[in-house]
């Protein structure tokens, strides 16, 4: 494989780009800092297909990098290999409002493959191409040039490995017939919608014990203005406000703008100055928290009460049974959600009940359920057996 030297001008990268539009698929990953930003702050991008590979320079000055965009985003021809990807696609998204696609993850592709839910690449490439990597680069800061031979080197493994991995994985995805299984989780990770910081359900991260439609109401405004501050000064939301905060304002609001030098981890400047006026506006401007945005109760899910509860522990223990089984993340095939969701009565519109998923697992659940399926111990092993109902 041709790997080029770092990519710092617009003819280079216009030139690869448009090679790349005729590959099958590219793999893609990037470099980034976060840590004083509330956006991630680009400093690398590596891309590869099966032939050549190249780290490109997005901090390079006057670099045009619309040819490198349209090709994650708008050229449905070329498939965009991931590992991991969910915060590389969400830089693509906040540059363009668009993710790649269609798009593959190999950490998503892995659970099918009976190699866990959260493989790290480190391991991938061990497990596939017995290859251990050099992980001495990792805590790099990224944002610091020139970036040395060394640095880019490594950065650039991180594509050329997934270029020989993937093709290797999508066969053994064929031979195995669970290719389509993955097809759902994929168009998930494409989904826009998926990276949007919406303002208006921020409070939803915070963590906090009351569920009184007040306390929520005001969490929701105090973490709508948050987000707001930390996207207009590009600082993390720590910086701002900590969550802790928060909840301890939504819980016990300051009456006056007088009081926020008061309020443990809040500067006491804030009780003189604009952004403790505008913190005050939002506490004030709270309205309670609409029955329909209510979170669920945390001791009991709607509907499931003790019976329920210790029946979805039986479809937890059968889910891991026949997660075991067929060599498959037990994420995959359904989450503790929905297996609450089915002991509480629920059968309409659980994707453990649809497709391939209603093959492999949601066939016995229901079966569970209903009474059609027994746990027992065979010679010391727990073996599923079907159980005649009776009238």
């Amino acid at each position: 494989m041709h790997v080029h030297p770092l990519i710092t001008d617009s003819a280079a990268l216009a030139n690869l780009c448009f090679r790349l539009a005729d590959a099958p698929f590219v793999c893609v990953d990037t470099e980034f800092m976060r840590e004083s930003t509330f956006y991630p702050q680009l400093c690398l991008i590596q891309i590869a297909d099966m032939n050549e590979a190249a780290a490109i320079d997005p901090m390079a000055p006057g670099l045009d990098m619309q040819p490198l965009l349209d090709l994650l985003t708008d050229n449905e021809d070329v498939l965009k290999v991931f590992h991991a990807g969910g915060q590389d696609i969400e830089i693509v998204y906040n540059m363009t409002g668009k993710t790649p696609h269609p798009l593959f993850d190999t950490q998503v592709a892995a659970m099918a493959l009976g190699q866990g839910e959260q493989i790290g690449y480190s391991n991938l490439v061990d497990s596939w191409l017995g290859i251990q990597i050099d992980k001495g680069a990792r805590f790099t800061d990224w944002a610091r040039r020139p970036l040395d031979a060394r640095q880019i080197e490594y950065a650039i493994g991180d594509v050329t490995h997934l270029a020989v991995i993937f093709p290797k994985m999508l066969e053994r995805l064929k031979k195995t017939g669970r290719g389509g299984w993955l097809d759902q989780e994929m168009e998930r990770l494409a989904d826009p919608d998926h990276y949007a910081n919406d303002p208006e359900v921020a409070w939803k991260r915070v963590r906090i014990a009351s569920r009184k439609p007040e306390v929520l109401g005001r969490l929701k405004a105090l973490a709508k203005w948050r987000e707001l501050e930390a996207q207009s000064k590009d600082l993390p939301r720590g910086r701002i406000v900590k969550d802790e905060t928060l909840g301890d304002m939504a819980g016990h609001p300051p009456k006056r703008q007088a009081e926020l030098a008061k309020v443990r981890g809040l500067s006491a400047t804030w009780a003189q100055n604009d952004i403790g006026g505008r913190l005050m506006a939002a506490i004030e401007g709270a309205k309670p928290l609409g029955e329909d945005e209510l979170p669920p109760r945390d001791d009991r899910k709607p509907g499931l009460g003790k019976e329920g509860a210790l029946v979805a522990d039986l479809l937890k223990l059968l889910l891991k049974i026949r997660a075991r089984d067929i060599d498959v993340a037990s994420k995959l095939l359904a989450r503790s959600e929905e297996l609450e969701a089915l002991a509480a009565g629920v059968r309409d519109g659980l994707p453990m009940l649809q497709g391939w998923r209603y093959d492999q697992f949601g066939r016995d659940a229901v079966d569970l359920v209903e009474g059609r399926l027994a746990f027992a111990v065979k010679d010391g092993k727990l073996k599923m057996t079907r159980a005649e109902v009776g009238e």
